[in-house]
């Protein structure tokens, strides 16, 4: 009894795998616009009151292969807001960048609290502080951030927060500040 089951079973899994829900085609067939549901090629985002997104390349900086800072392009919404450029500077460098030996002096495991600009003076709040890196990481580190934030609009410097107190940042001078400025930072760029 159970081996009829387990054949009739199998013989319908095999007549059924024949089946597909979609047609399969040797040649790409258009789509007239006017066929398009939705409104999915509309320029803007269908069920909303004209809302559009756009896009634009934006630099953060990275470290190179030979240990300096280095910018690199991320896409992000526009205009760029802090906190979203911090973000895409947190995920890393790409996988072709990883290849030719790119890497982030940022931890991984780094949360952003919150990251805005104001008077031209960057505030970023993370959950854990960048004073527990080693002194190497730690400068570059910052210096990722400071310089990343000055093409955001922090062109007076960047402020670091950890649970709202203001961190001594350690700069390339060796002096510790509260406020690192981009000028601070121009040691550590490759060129």
């Amino acid at each position: 009894m159970k081996c009829r089951v387990i054949l009739l079973s199998l013989v319908g899994a095999l007549a059924l795998s024949g089946c597909t829900l979609v047609a399969p085609n040797a040649t790409p067939v258009r789509i007239a616009p006017k066929d398009v549901p939705f409104g999915l090629l509309n320029k803007t985002i269908p069920g909303t009151n004209g809302v559009r997104v756009r896009f634009r390349t934006q630099p953060v900086y990275i470290v190179d292969a030979s240990g300096y800072l280095a910018p690199s392009s991320r896409i992000v919404p526009a205009p760029p807001a802090l906190a979203t450029v911090i973000e895409q500077l947190l995920l890393g460098p790409t996988h072709i960048e990883k290849s030719a030996g790119y890497t982030s002096a940022l931890p991984k495991s780094l949360v952003v609290v919150s990251a805005k600009v104001r008077g031209e003076i960057g505030y970023i709040d993370f959950a854990t502080p960048l004073s527990k890196l080693p002194r190497k990481q730690q400068l570059l580190a910052v210096g990722q951030l400071v310089l990343t934030a000055y093409v955001v609009g922090a062109t007076r410097g960047l402020e670091i927060r950890v649970a709202g107190v203001t961190q001594n940042l350690l700069l390339p001078n060796g002096k510790r500040a509260t406020l690192a400025t981009p000028e601070d930072f121009q040691s550590l760029l490759n060129g």
